[in-house]
């Protein structure tokens, strides 16, 4: 299939494939999670459940408030852990779709904490996975992050590991049609505990604290990652990794895009992080193709025809030795164009 009719089709079919399906979130009390619930509320109100699975009592009840059973009786909350395979399976009964969101995120906190981020992310990854694999749970779509890109830190080792998890258990399903994917992309604009909100908070100080004046990252607001999960969800064949095409900042713009009249004081970078950020290196390059909007890292050996895929998607192979890094990007957000999105996405009275 050409893939201009897929983009043109994509919401006309996506909406078919969502009625009257079950889907659970997990962490699904966070950033992304309360944007993929918003959306498939107003975009897709025939799905038969949409369940929230999360361990923060607190944030159920104010996700609750906000999405009442009342007026969605579609809506399920779920306390529970990922840590916990008991519970997961008991939540995955009746489920055709799993979003795993949950994750233990920040990097100095995990280089801290290493055996809780360990337990999270590696362990409940399989936690998912075998869960998914003893219901009948059909798609798995995972959010990854670039740090599980050529990782320094713990938390990027362990996402990493989570994504190798979700990949290869396209190989142990056996019969079983069902399908992981993963998704991974960069810093999510206004998302809990980023450095935006960081930033609006601290203005009024009059200093704003940046780690190196050449630091990078990759932009992407809540609503691109919506649209990847949703694209995951409804075109993976099983073991992609799907990042897309955005741009980058330089956090010295932010700082200029929020308070141009703050001083910018220089404090060093934390544990575990980098100067740039990377979602595809050089050795990916072997098996990555451009699809377009989205890029596609598949396995080694994939489980389904590579020509099939590649004609179905008009996929075209990356040049050996590609790598997409937020420093030497071709496409950069400008002190203007932050303002816009700030605006737009994170507070609409800046």
């Amino acid at each position: 299939m050409p893939q201009l009719i897929l983009y043109t089709n994509f919401f006309e079919t996506h909406k078919i494939m969502m009625k009257n399906k079950s889907i659970l979130i997990t962490g699904g009390t966070g950033s992304l999670g309360y944007a993929l619930t918003k959306y498939i509320l107003q975009k897709h109100p025939d799905v038969r459940r949409l369940i929230i699975f999360s361990r923060d009592e607190q944030k159920q009840f104010q996700m609750e408030q906000e999405f009442p059973t009342s007026k969605y009786p579609n809506m399920r909350y779920f306390i529970g852990d990922v840590r916990d395979s008991e519970r997961l399976i008991r939540a995955f009964q009746g489920v055709d779709i799993v979003i795993h969101a949950a994750a233990m995120k920040h990097v100095h906190l995990a280089e801290y904490n290493p055996d809780e981020c360990i337990k999270t992310n590696v362990g409940g990854a399989q936690n998912v996975i075998n869960a998914a694999l003893q219901t009948s749970v059909s798609n798995v779509v995972a959010l990854s992050t670039d740090k599980a890109c050529a990782p320094i830190n713990l938390y990027g080792a362990t996402k990493l590991t989570s994504d190798k998890l979700f990949v290869a258990a396209n190989n142990i399903k056996g019969t079983n049609p069902i399908k992981f994917s993963v998704v991974r992309y960069g810093n999510v604009m206004g998302s809990n505990g980023s450095v935006i909100p960081f930033f609006l908070k601290k203005k009024d100080e009059g200093k704003l604290p940046i780690t190196d004046n050449s630091m990078t990252r990759f932009n992407i607001s809540l609503q691109g990652g919506v649209d990847m999960v949703m694209y995951a969800m409804e075109y993976a064949w099983g073991g992609e990794i799907f990042v897309p095409k955005i741009p980058s900042y330089r956090v010295t713009d932010v700082a200029k895009a929020i308070a141009p009249y703050c001083e910018q004081v220089i404090v060093g970078i934390r544990p575990g992080e980098k100067i740039h950020e990377e979602m595809i290196t050089a050795s990916d390059s072997f098996y990555t193709y451009d699809l377009g909007k989205y890029y596609t890292i598949l396995p080694s050996a994939t489980n389904f025809n590579l020509n099939d895929f590649i004609s179905y998607f008009n996929a075209k192979k990356v040049p050996e030795g590609f790598n997409y890094d937020s420093g030497t990007n071709s496409e950069w957000e400008t002190i203007a164009s932050l303002r816009t999105l700030i605006k737009e996405h994170v507070d609409s009275n800046f």
